[in-house]
């Protein structure tokens, strides 16, 4: 597998968390950086892909978000103002 190396700099307690987190969850550091990045795409994917859905068809109703978060296992949204 080809592998791209990269150096980043993080403030001092992100870097620590992110540590943590990687040996808490029993992975290597570079492991756990990888797959936080390949996360933060999906969720930009779908953010960019909902984006284009409403408009072209238009906002989500409450029924439909309501429907989401249910499917989906979240918790109720708060309601609009």
């Amino acid at each position: 597998m080809k592998v791209d190396k990269m150096s980043v700099s993080f403030e001092a307690t992100l870097g620590d968390e992110i540590r943590r987190a990687a040996r808490e969850g029993g992975v290597g550091l570079s492991s756990w950086m990888a797959e936080a990045a390949a996360r933060k795409l999906r969720a930009d994917a779908l953010l960019e892909f909902l984006d284009e859905w409403e408009a072209e068809y238009g906002a989500f109703t409450p029924d439909e978000l309501a429907r989401a978060e249910a499917e989906l296992g979240l918790p109720p949204g708060e309601p609009e103002a």
